[in-house]
């Protein structure tokens, strides 16, 4: 749960208050801040209210994305920051095509994650 720069926050086209997650995943926003704790989402402090939000991109629907939370582990365990894993997972890619994230919403997890291990070697 960090702060983020001008670049990153330019990168991510939306974002979600924790609250506004739990009612989608229909936990309570102790849970989503417990989900951020494991490493299972990203939450950065954003706005005038710096108040924490996580990717919009994140969550599809009423679940996280399939395979977030595995591509996450595998860029915290290559070493990447929060701030080096939101740039990774929003940078566009011409050869996927799209952004990581967008890859990962459509169901393309298996090609990100091998990109993400690709990266520790």
């Amino acid at each position: 749960m960090t702060e983020i720069d001008a670049k990153i926050d330019a990168l991510v086209p939306a974002w979600l208050h924790l609250p506004d997650i739990a009612e989608m995943l229909d936990v309570e926003v102790t849970r989503v801040r417990q989900l951020v704790k494991e490493g299972q989402l990203i939450a950065v402090r954003r706005g005038e209210n710096r108040t924490l939000q996580v990717p919009a991109a994140f969550i599809d629907g009423d679940k996280v994305v399939k395979g977030l939370s595995g591509t996450l582990t595998l860029l915290r365990d290559d070493g990447y920051t929060d701030e080096e894993m939101l740039e990774w997972l929003f940078t566009p890619d011409p050869t996927l095509p799209g952004t990581p994230a967008q890859a990962l919403s459509e169901n393309r997890g298996t090609e990100v994650k091998r990109r993400a291990q690709a990266l520790a070697v």
